[in-house]
């Protein structure tokens, strides 16, 4: 079962700290920060969500190539999440939450206006016309405006769930369900919402189905469940099991994800809704811990090195993604690289200039020191990422250097989403496609081959070193032996 989430990601970021002092220079409490999580937001956490219940989850969405747009990939791709990406210009949105004693004091939000994303790749048609099905979990940014987009969504075999979102454009007809929440269903539908709020959730609940020609709207009530509103002039109350009071950030993303899966495993629209109920419920309660879904910054949680690994990317995004905004704003060609060059030789020089005359830019996505050991053992590498990316960065056929801790470079290919991703000659005689030839596809990228130089390898180079180093210390044994010898 292949679930397609299609909408606007988000990076969020939850800053909890202690309040102990009012500011000397404004009425504003201060928080001394104590941690940082950040998690994806959005479509990208109704995808974690869907994931984390081990189902295969394709997320099309938009990220732009920048730093949070870099820590936003790697959370998706650690996860299992399949990223579509659409090209974004402009910034990644971020959604900071300033918060003490569980409260938030105060919300930043950044990435500016919404920005229409770019072209969607043969890749993100295919995906929707083979979906199980399909949650379109708009956040007024975009995405569910994209023409190519809505025309696929229409054509969809798949049963289509919708979050709708005030900002956002009206579903596409025929969508299955739509999940609205109460003040959204009163806002979209222009209800005054006199009576009782059963009474509001009905009226609007049914026109904005009417309006939309959809099969059927849900109208999310919080605490007290939902109202669901289909063809028959009664609606279907759910309510919803009693919760001790929980976080509700995301319950309407786990709502619709759980609504989605439902029917894609061939649950009526009734049967969806009571199990998305369980599921909000659930989430809201706490059945799920902030550590599921979100990733602590590096060293605050004492775990070494694969902490480390997660800034990896975040570290080394800010040339990189000057490099590529600079080149796609011109209509250039992105070419990458990847590998852990840790003795750079003449081989590795020719590959990375025969990359480089292939486009307008170079970048080397570089194994990060934790990276090579899993890939080459302990005793490697024998120099360090930083010394490794500095000796890279100083070559004039090399823009840029993103170092990535993963054992593969998924997550900063679907970052940088290059035009044109190069390989050495291994593959040049032909076998088995390469490994991110299926992921460049996603965005239209290409995959190719150029030649290795005879003879350049650094593993060869090491035992080489550690032939001649093992020969000298054969001999001066010798000669020590000899000088013995004859002194007796």
């Amino acid at each position: 079962m292949r679930l397609v989430i299609v909408g606007d990601t988000l990076l969020d970021r939850d800053v909890d700290g202690s309040v102990r002092r009012i500011a000397p220079d404004a009425p504003a409490p201060v928080l001394d920060e104590e941690s940082v999580r950040e998690r994806p937001g959005g479509a990208g956490l109704a995808a974690l969500l869907a994931r984390r219940q081990g189902y295969e989850v394709s997320l099309v969405t938009a990220i732009a190539a920048d730093e949070p747009g870099a820590r936003l990939t790697r959370l998706l791709t650690e996860a299992g999440v399949e990223v579509y990406p659409l090209p974004l210009p402009g910034a990644t949105a971020e959604k900071v939450r300033l918060r003490a004693a569980g409260q938030v004091l105060l919300r930043l939000d950044r990435g500016g206006p919404p920005v229409p994303p770019g072209d969607a790749p043969i890749a993100v048609l295919d995906v929707l016309r083979d979906a199980t099905a399909i949650l379109v979990s708009d956040y007024g940014r975009g995405v569910a405006r994209h023409p190519a987009l809505r025309a696929a969504l229409e054509e969809a075999k798949a049963p289509v769930v919708w979050d709708p979102h005030p900002n956002g454009p009206p579903p596409v007809a025929n969508v299955r369900l739509v999940t609205p929440n109460e003040s959204e269903a009163l806002r979209l539908s222009g209800d005054a919402g006199n009576g009782s709020k059963l009474s509001a959730a009905r009226r609007s609940g049914h026109q904005l189905r009417q309006r939309w020609r959809a099969g059927a709207v849900v109208v999310t009530c919080g605490a007290r469940g939902a109202v669901l509103c289909h063809s028959g002039p009664t609606p279907l109350v759910v309510p919803a099991p009693r919760v001790s009071a929980g976080d509700t950030c995301g319950a309407g993303d786990s709502f619709a994800a759980a609504a989605a899966i439902a029917l894609a495993n061939g649950a009526l629209v009734s049967e969806a809704v009571q199990q998305a109920v369980d599921a909000a419920s659930a989430y809201v309660s706490g059945d799920r811990t902030a550590e599921d879904l979100t990733r602590r910054r590096a060293g605050e949680d004492g775990t070494g090195g694969g902490e480390t690994a997660a800034t990896d990317v975040a570290a080394t995004a800010g040339g990189a993604a000057e490099v590529v905004a600079r080149v796609r704003a011109a209509g250039g060609t992105i070419v990458a690289t990847g590998g852990c060059f840790d003795l750079l030789h003449t081989g590795h020089l020719a590959t990375l200039r025969a990359a480089r005359s292939l486009g307008d830019c170079l970048i080397v996505c570089l194994n990060s020191d934790d990276s090579v050991r899993r890939l080459k053992g302990p005793d490697r590498p024998l120099n360090t990422e930083s010394d490794r990316a500095r000796l890279l960065a100083a070559l004039d056929c090399v823009d840029a250097v993103v170092v990535f801790g993963e054992p593969t470079p998924e997550s900063v290919l679907a970052w940088l989403r290059p035009d044109i991703w190069v390989k050495g000659g291994d593959y040049a005689d032909g076998g088995p496609e390469m490994p991110e030839a299926e992921l460049m596809k996603r965005w239209g990228g290409q995959t190719v081959i150029v030649p290795y130089l005879d003879g350049r390898s650094t593993t060869k180079t090491i035992q080489a070193a550690k032939t001649i180093q093992a020969a000298k210390t054969i001999q001066a044994a010798k000669t020590m032996h000899a000088a013995q010898a004859g002194g007796q």
